[in-house]
């Protein structure tokens, strides 16, 4: 043994030089990489600690997660009419499927359209959340999402719908834990079995038997296809809503299971070319006049209760015997007076004062076209946008019976003609309502503000993007039949909001409240004021103007008819003190009609399904008409009518055009 003291020395000075050159090292690495490595050392262990505790806490509080599978039915839905009648029944407790049984070409499908990965990661895709990220990024908005299959059961399993930081942390060890315990075949096996597929389908047997009337064992390739891209979103790509759709959206699913190495391009383009055929819905059932109906409330109700674990009973607004006869009314009035009008489609909507939707008709048979016209279509409501402009004009300060000039606006490069290219001169706002003038309309419209009329829209219900020039008084603006109706809605109610609804409560078979209709709304947003106004003005137009064909012979109405340009589009909209109804008439491919106005062919539907809703009713007047005339006793109307005389219109071409605003308007031309 050595006793010099260099020697010894030595292996002491060679320890702090490897230390310095670690440290050298480690400062020589990205500021993103230390971070990484500093928290893999610090957060590593503790991160591994709770997770430890995490698995431990589910597997006592799920102690036999294979017994999932014999649990996991898919859930029955049955809808339930408002005197409680049974509309339809979803689901099955036999509908479960295991995975074995079913063809392999669906699971490929399933796997190459929502988790690629799949079989490869281990619950959580790094990967792939990391590209979804970029993705949206770039997009500015949710293109892409991250989750994986096993996520989205764990969800589905365990989790409610809210969107908050701790619900994503737990989904990601729930995730964690069913991979562990579960393994990939039962995985797939239990989100087979409980996924959303649309038109109230849980569970791929119960989609298979909704679309294509047979169970998922015997699924094609191309049925297949269809079924696996209804997942991204059920309701756009169901094939009850939109078959071209469905179909164009199973060509993709077919490039996806190419681009993942599922199949050939070959067997792909064969799968492309079969011919796809979907099952009838509704007739088979021998209830094809409910469809419609079912259908909206299916697509309503996810978003209410999420997946639902167990039998859900959803009692609803729609009265059975109403829904059917107004869809027998539809497709009778088609079927007679549809070839001579050349109209091809209709839409209906009936909703009570406490905004219950009672009837809705999407078309004129849901066998050939799912499409519901009523509730999302947007089509030009024509003079039935007047509402809004008269509205606005009177809580500018105007009345009923002041006077405005139905001239031609001259000076703006646009100037609306009337039905007959006639002008009336000067008319009482009354009158310009009644008999649908629109060069009177619109020069209203221009002198109270763009500005105004378009509040008065969005205060009472209108949420589709509005124009902000003159030709907004026309209707020019696309709406939805439900946004319309549910505005005239709001004078039924005495100026009261009215919100529409179809589902008033959600329960499970054992009681337990899943959802509730909080009540009708009692903000007021028309004051009694114009309330009164309206409801006179527009019982004008059943009684002396252009909706006479609608004037029903026991109760108080009010209502407007609106046509859009060549008679593309055929609008009545009107209300009692206890229901108001929206009709619309046309076609898919907006060619124009033959002559088809809101006072022909819609009022008189209007007219029909009035006569039937108010059955066994007694008459009730119309909020305010019964208080009195709406022009105070005594007090004579501002800016008197005139005799028209020789010399009427060039007197009031000269004193009008000092009045034009430098607007210049689209060059459409609406008439009432």
């Amino acid at each position: 043994m050595s006793l010099d003291p260099q020697a010894s020395a030595r292996p002491i000075k060679a320890l702090p030089a490897r230390s310095a050159r670690g440290s050298a090292l480690l400062r020589r690495l990205p500021c993103e990489v230390r971070l990484f490595i500093l928290a893999a050392i610090y957060l590593g262990p503790p991160t591994l600690l709770a997770l430890s505790a995490a698995f431990v806490y589910y597997t006592v509080q799920i102690p036999d997660p294979m017994a999932l599978p014999n649990k996991a039915h898919a859930p029955v839905v049955r809808l339930i009419a408002r005197d409680q009648s049974l509309l339809s029944e979803r689901g099955a407790a036999e509908a479960y499927v295991p995975v074995d049984l079913l063809p392999q070409h669906l699971l490929d499908a399933i796997v190459a359209t929502e988790d690629r990965r799949f079989f490869k990661h281990w619950g959580l895709d790094t990967g792939g959340m990391l590209r979804a990220a970029f993705a949206n990024l770039r997009a500015g908005r949710l293109v892409q999402g991250g989750s994986t299959l096993t996520q989205q059961l764990a969800k589905n399993l365990f989790l409610g719908s809210e969107r908050t930081f701790r619900r994503k942390l737990e989904e990601l060890v729930l995730a964690l834990w069913l991979e562990l315990r579960l393994g990939k075949r039962n995985i797939l096996e239990l989100y087979l079995n409980r996924v959303y597929f649309g038109a109230g389908a849980y569970g791929v047997e119960t989609a298979s038997q909704r679309f294509f009337n047979k169970s998922a064992r015997d699924v094609t390739l191309s049925e297949a296809a269809v079924l696996a891209g209804l997942l991204k979103a059920p309701s756009k790509f169901s094939p009850s809503a939109n078959p071209a759709l469905a179909r164009a959206r199973a060509r993709n699913v077919l490039d996806l299971m190419v681009k993942g190495g599922f199949l050939s391009a070959q067997q792909a383009d064969e799968a492309a070319r079969a011919d796809t055929k979907f099952a009838a819905t509704g007739s088979q059932r021998g209830q094809a006049c409910l469809e419609y109906a079912v259908d909206a409330v299916l697509e309503r109700l996810p978003p209410l209760i999420g997946a639902p674990t167990s039998e859900v009973i959803v009692e609803t607004t729609i009265d059975r015997d109403l829904q059917c006869r107004a869809q027998e009314l539809v497709h009778a009035t088609l079927a007679t007076r549809g070839a001579e009008a050349r109209a091809s489609q209709a839409g209906l909507v009936l909703i009570d004062v406490a905004g219950g939707i009672r009837a809705v008709i999407g078309g004129r048979a849901h066998a050939e076209s799912q499409f519901n016209r009523a509730l999302k279509a947007r089509r030009q409501p024509g003079s039935a946008f007047k509402l809004f402009v008269y509205l606005a004009a009177l809580e500018s300060g105007l009345r009923p019976d002041s006077v405005v000039l139905d001239l031609p606006i001259l000076g703006a490069g646009w100037s609306p003609r009337n039905e007959g290219a006639g002008y009336r001169g000067s008319v009482t706002m009354r009158e310009a309502l009644a008999h649908s003038l629109n060069a009177a309309t619109v020069r209203l419209h221009m002198a109270v503000g763009f500005d105004k009329t378009a509040a008065a829209a969005r205060r009472l219900g209108i949420r589709s993007p509005l124009r902000a020039d003159a030709s907004l008084a026309l209707g020019t603006s696309e709406v939805t039949l439900l946004e319309l109706t549910s505005a005239y809605g709001v004078l039924a109610r005495g100026g009261k909001a009215l919100e529409p609804h179809m589902i008033e409560r959600v329960r499970t078979a054992s009681g337990r409240l899943l959802y509730q209709w909080p009540g009708e709304s009692e903000k007021v947003v028309v004051a009694p004021a114009q309330v009164r106004a309206l409801n006179d003005m527009l019982s004008g137009v059943l009684l002396t103007g252009t909706g006479r064909r609608a004037a029903l012979a026991r109760h108080a109405a009010a209502g407007k008819t609106g046509t859009s340009q060549d008679f593309r589009d055929a609008w009545f909209v009107g209300y009692t003190a206890q229901f108001v109804a929206g009709v619309w008439v046309g076609n898919d491919d907006n060619r124009a009609m033959n002559k088809v106005m809101g006072g022909s062919l819609p009022a008189k539907l209007w007219h029909d399904i009035m006569v039937i809703a108010h059955e066994g009713r007694g008459s009730l007047p119309l909020a305010g008409v019964a208080n009195g005339p709406t022009t105070p006793p005594g007090e004579r109307p501002s800016l008197p009518a005139e005799r028209i005389g020789a010399d009427f219109v060039e007197r009031a071409i000269a004193a009008g055009s000092a009045e034009e605003r430098d607007t210049r308007p689209s060059t459409q031309e609406i008439r009432p």
